[in-house]
């Protein structure tokens, strides 16, 4: 994919593994404002994990 003068910049990322015969490649472009979405929902989703997690944990701690 070119970076023409008119698009934003773009960061790439490229990942190679192979297991066997098995081989996955994967590549992906990014805006920086794709980047900040990006880390928005993993923060979301990982703040919600750790509320499920205190919450099943207190309701553990509630009935021992």
């Amino acid at each position: 994919m070119e970076n023409r003068s008119d698009e934003r910049p773009r960061n790439q990322a490229t990942v190679r593994a192979r297991a066997g015969k098995a081989r996955f490649t994967a590549k992906v472009e990014a805006t920086p404002a794709g980047l900040l979405a990006i880390g928005g929902l993993v923060s979301g989703i990982l703040l919600s994990t750790a509320a499920l997690v205190w919450v099943s944990a207190s309701a553990a701690r509630s009935r021992a």
